[in-house]
């Protein structure tokens, strides 16, 4: 396996990125910079925890919208998946394709973890939530989905 994933803190500055995106596009930190923006890694589109926590930031992102927040989905997916999972789904923010893993990597949401009682290589299912400046406001690794939207309300003040 590899070495142990970085931990992030809040406080800590957001790593750059600059990733290909559903639709054609590209996402870039840089982009990001001037409002607050909440970025979460998951491990792939279409399954169906990924689906049910995409849908959840859906069926809720007028809540990030009216605080400023731009919302960003990161998969190791191509972009054509993506593509798919959006319009199936119909997802109002952008998604972003890290097939490298590199910037899930700098994240720490990249790693070892546990599956199902086996050892696998793979997205640690995190959210970040970034200021204007690109510092980290909030921090949380190993996310669970069904309690996603009330812990972003509790801590981002939504």
């Amino acid at each position: 396996m590899s070495t142990p994933p970085v931990k992030l803190a809040v406080g800590d500055t957001a790593p750059a990125f600059d990733l290909a995106t559903a639709g054609g596009g590209r996402v870039r930190l840089e982009d990001l910079r001037g409002a607050p923006a909440l970025i979460w890694f998951y491990p792939a589109a279409n399954t169906s925890l990924c689906t049910k926590q995409a849908c959840d930031l859906r069926d809720n992102h007028r809540l990030f919208v009216d605080a400023g927040y731009r919302v960003v989905g990161i998969s190791p997916d191509p972009v054509a998946e993506l593509d798919r999972f959006a319009a199936e789904q119909d997802l109002p923010y952008t998604l972003a394709s890290d097939e490298s893993h590199a910037v899930m990597a700098a994240y720490g949401a990249w790693g070892e973890k546990n599956m199902y009682g086996k050892l696998v290589e793979g997205t640690i299912r995190s959210t970040f939530a970034i200021d204007a400046d690109g510092v980290l406001t909030f921090v949380k690794y190993r996310v669970g989905t069904p309690k996603h939207i009330a812990l972003l309300q509790e801590k981002l003040g939504l």
